[in-house]
């Protein structure tokens, strides 16, 4: 790609307001952080329904849309077949997300809950601490993938636009807008949010991964080991994604298989496969039964804060990475109906997270119910600390040693999948022109692969401006909702308008 041909609205400016925020959060920690919590307080307590407005409707259109006619168009030539078997490409479906943050919380979000006073009120801990972490992880925050996958999947292979960014997915409404200021604004603010939420997602589970390490080898943990492991994680997906797609391919059927490898390991050889499989049972019953209850309380008298706290902040930090995920699933969809894009991403991405809450879960949980471990008492004597008490319910394990090398290994594993899609999305961002199907040069790659490990390194040695970053992705997500709409709206409008050219 020749120069000219790159966007300085999304290589250079995002990386400006990146730096101007980090100087923000080192300069003036206390400032930075109050001015935050500030404006994240706002969204939070007064404009929180609109997160759960969009969260709901996205679920309820994105089936609409399914078992319409526009679910029977193919995302390409009609009669096209797809690209990759299902297996392989629900892998790189799963995995190009949140998949390393899913690992981590499967199995400590039930304790968080057991905190809850609003939790405690609605009932014993054993269901509705099993049944919130699948309401949080399932049906709504995939919404927000499968839905915008098959809308840049239309917009790349049936339409064939010769521009890969967030903007160009809402042509079919802003129309001319695309190409000025409008457009520009939407795509700054998408790969803001981007670097944002890649920055997000490795200061929640790195930590247990430094942990992990330090207890298999016994060594002290410290900033430059935290650094190594990021540095390696770079390594392996630059390493994938230089290669294309049949590199995150292979590392995604990789991680499938090792992830498969933990699961059944804790289920049969943890000594509670009953426990684990009918309280999973339960609480997908719990779930669905009380599914609407769940997605619409708002707690308008401020009693427990727990939507603000919970709920919101999940369909917002979701919503920040919906920013480049559903762009690389739709990129891989090629040959799939609109249908089976859909629903394809609700078997394999919401299956693959509920297992792996129900299993992980269900298992520490098992242990604090029947008294085999006090899980809730070492977390109070640990201070609260979540990732030691993950690495304690895993030593109550036979061979645990071995489940922590498992661990280690899938998490690099699954951080290197997902920054694969990323980094492929932001190579793709940065050009004005990009053909449908087209890929972005090495050197491209190669910039965006380094600049996406630099803050989280950078962040590592000013402690407080991890939590600011994470409530930047939750600000950026309030514009991102609107942007989502728009796109959703201009694929129905273009869908419509394509099935109406082919009859």
């Amino acid at each position: 790609m020749k120069k000219r041909n790159l966007d300085p609205a999304t290589t250079l400016y995002p990386f400006l307001v990146i730096v101007m925020l980090c100087l923000f959060f080192i300069l003036d920690p206390v400032g930075s952080t109050d001015a935050l919590s500030a404006i994240r307080g706002f969204l939070g307590n007064e404009l929180g329904v609109y997160y759960l407005l969009i969260g709901l409707g996205v679920l309820l259109v994105s089936l609409w849309t399914a078992f319409s006619p526009i679910g029977k168009i193919t995302l390409g030539k009609p009669g096209e077949k797809p690209k990759y078997s299902f297996f392989s490409w629900g892998a790189m479906v799963f995995t190009c997300g949140l998949a390393a943050d899913i690992l981590f919380y499967s199995f400590c979000e039930w304790i968080s809950y057991t905190q809850e006073s609003y939790v405690r009120q609605l009932g014993s801990v054993q269901d509705w601490a099993s049944t919130y972490p699948l309401f949080h992880w399932g049906f709504i925050p995939w919404s927000f993938y499968s839905m915008l996958a098959a809308c840049f999947g239309f917009m790349l292979h049936v339409r064939s636009r010769n521009k890969q960014k967030y903007s160009e997915a809402c042509r079919p409404i802003l129309g001319e807008k695309t190409d000025r200021w409008q457009g520009k604004l939407i795509d700054i603010l998408a790969v803001i949010a981007l670097i944002a939420g890649t920055a997000t997602t490795f200061s929640v589970a790195t930590p247990l991964l430094s942990l992990a390490l330090t207890t298999l080898f016994g060594i002290s943990s410290s900033k430059f080991m935290t650094i190594g492991i990021l540095i390696l994680i770079c390594l392996t997906y630059t390493i994938a994604v230089m290669k294309g797609i049949s590199g995150v391919s292979w590392l995604a059927n990789a991680c499938m298989a090792l992830f498969g490898a933990l699961l059944l390991y804790v289920l049969v050889f943890g000594g509670q496969p009953v426990y684990i499989l009918e309280t999973g049972f339960s609480a997908l019953g719990n779930m669905m039964h009380n599914f609407l209850l769940l997605s619409t309380r708002t707690d308008p008298l401020r009693e427990s804060f727990f939507p603000q706290n919970w709920t919101i902040f999940f369909w917002a930090y979701w919503m920040v990475w919906a920013v480049a995920s559903p762009f690389f699933m739709g990129s891989i969809s090629r040959g799939r109906t609109v249908k089976q894009v859909i629903l394809g991403t609700y078997v394999f991405g919401v299956m693959s997270t509920l297992i792996s809450f129900i299993v992980l879960g269900n298992y520490g949980l098992g242990l604090q119910m029947h008294g085999t471990f006090d899980v809730l008492g070492f977390f109070e004597e640990c201070g609260g600390d979540l990732y030691a008490t993950v690495i304690a319910i895993i030593q109550t394990l036979p061979a645990w040693k071995l489940v922590l090398v498992l661990l280690i290994v899938s998490m690099i594993a699954f951080y290197a999948t997902s920054f694969d899609g990323i980094t492929m999305v932001a190579s793709q961002y940065s050009y004005l022109h990009l053909k449908s199907g087209a890929d972005a040069g090495p050197k491209m790659k190669l910039f965006w692969a380094i600049l996406l490990i630099m803050l989280p390194i950078a962040l590592i040695f000013s402690e407080g401006s991890m939590n600011n970053l994470q409530t930047v992705s939750i600000i950026a997500a309030f514009p991102l909702g609107l942007v989502i709409l728009l796109i959703i709206a201009s694929f129905i409008r273009d869908a419509g308008n394509y099935l109406a050219e082919m009859q």
